[in-house]
């Protein structure tokens, strides 16, 4: 998931560059989204797993 975060940044950088301002919002968006996503699904791993090792 974290990948697709990446490109999904990298293409907004490359559609900024480029002058696609709404492109490049929406990909932006959809890495935010992305790497929300990831943040929580760790986080949720990690206290899963902890609360196992006891």
């Amino acid at each position: 998931m974290l990948h697709y975060a990446v490109i999904f940044f990298v293409i907004a950088l490359i559609a900024a560059v480029f002058g696609f301002g709404g492109i490049a919002a929406g990909a932006a968006g959809i890495a935010k989204i992305l790497f929300v996503v990831f943040l929580v699904m760790a986080v949720a791993s990690f206290l899963i797993n902890a609360s196992r090792g006891r």
